[in-house]
């Protein structure tokens, strides 16, 4: 007697790596380590799907990654069909699935931010989260934090034509703001200025002044840039001609703008971003014994040190915010304070000057204090 074909339970890791693989067109087999669970365990939950005919691995150029089958397609729209039918049905790029290397990267970047927001703790999954785009009401308040992929935003329809171009991933919607998220993976980024721009004033206007404006109406935009590693820094901070197109970053353009790496470092990080009581607890940790930052000071800074010299926290590395300081110190003849965790100093060391002193976080302790009491 044969046995109908079904999912596995939505409990399960099983489940999840389906799902992630229908949202992402294409799941990068590296990617299956960041998930829950040891190692042996999910190699064999990967090894079970494709014995089951609903993975199966797609390896071209270089690239291995993970895609589903027929079977698993028609599953999933048999479970869920409302969330599966805009990835797994019509022209939609994760349903006709093409084999270029620049298009495979982008779903492999798409799938990275995926992961780490999952890990985070972010809600990703369509039930989880207010659907924002659409053209029915949003009640407020909505889930917080939350975050949309750029393959949501068309849900806008012709509004998003105006935004064709852009490098952005998604969309981060927390308490502490409104981030577009970018991923530069393990190489640099060409920024597309007008496009970025494009999209900026877009989420000003529809998004925090029309569909959200009870919650961030005349909020800033920040932006939130991913890398594979923090030897991506140096690169995104860059003031040589060479690399003229990363200005985008440290001209202004976003208020704040973001490096996090796409990793365990950079999901927790992300989840004391997205906290604004968890950040302003570790504010005032760090500023015991220090006095508070002075009103029309010429240096931006966070606090003061016993002497007077300017001290900068700098652990959610905000690329345009630590250039500030950097040059501020130097324009002014002074020296000052960069407290970061000890991960992200040796690269903070490669892009400010020698008047920057550097004080760190270790990471475990604040993570064993923070997150595992």
């Amino acid at each position: 007697m044969s046995i109908s074909p079904r999912l596995p339970s939505p409990s399960t890791l099983a489940y999840l790596l389906l799902v992630l693989t229908a949202i992402s067109g294409e799941y990068p087999s590296s990617l299956v380590a960041r998930l829950p669970g040891g190692s042996s365990y999910k190699e064999n939950v990967v090894k079970q799907l494709k014995r089951e005919k609903l993975l199966r691995t797609f390896y071209r150029d270089g690239l291995r990654g993970l895609r589903l089958t027929a079977l698993a397609k028609s599953l999933l729209l048999q479970d869920q069909p409302e969330q599966f039918r805009p990835y797994l049905t019509g022209s939609t790029e994760t349903n006709t699935l093409k084999s270029e290397v620049p298009r495979r990267l982008r779903l492999y970047r798409m799938a990275e931010v995926l992961t780490t927001m999952f890990n985070a703790g972010v809600p990703v999954f369509g039930w989880e989260k207010a659907l924002i785009f659409g053209d029915a009401s949003i009640p407020l308040p909505i889930p917080l934090p939350a975050y949309y992929s750029s393959r949501e935003f068309k849900e806008l329809g012709s509004l998003t034509v105006k935004v064709r171009g852009s490098r952005a991933v998604g969309l981060l919607l927390a308490k502490s703001g409104v981030f577009a998220i970018y991923n530069t993976s393990s190489s640099l980024m060409k920024w597309e200025y007008r496009a970025e721009m494009r999209l900026k004033a877009l989420l000003q206007v529809e998004l925090c002044n029309r569909r959200l404006a009870g919650l961030y109406r005349n909020a800033a935009i920040h932006g939130l840039v991913f890398g594979a590693g923090m030897e991506s820094l140096p690169g995104l901070m860059s003031n040589t001609r060479e690399l003229r197109h990363n200005y985008f970053i440290l001209d202004g353009n976003y208020d704040a703008f973001h490096f996090l790496t796409s990793d365990h470092y950079g999901e927790v990080i992300l989840r004391l971003l997205c906290d604004p009581e968890l950040r302003c607890l570790l504010d005032s940790i760090l500023s015991e014994n220090l006095r508070p930052k002075r009103g029309g000071f010429p240096i931006e800074h966070d606090a003061l040190d016993e002497d007077g010299t300017p001290v900068l926290f700098a652990y959610t590395c905000d690329m345009p915010r630590i250039r500030r300081f950097d040059t501020a110190l130097e324009l002014h003849g002074r020296s000052g304070t960069l407290i970061c965790f000890d991960h992200q100093e040796p690269a903070l060391r490669q892009v400010c000057g020698k008047q920057v002193r550097f004080q760190c976080i270790d990471f475990e302790k604040f993570e064993g204090r923070f997150f595992h009491q």
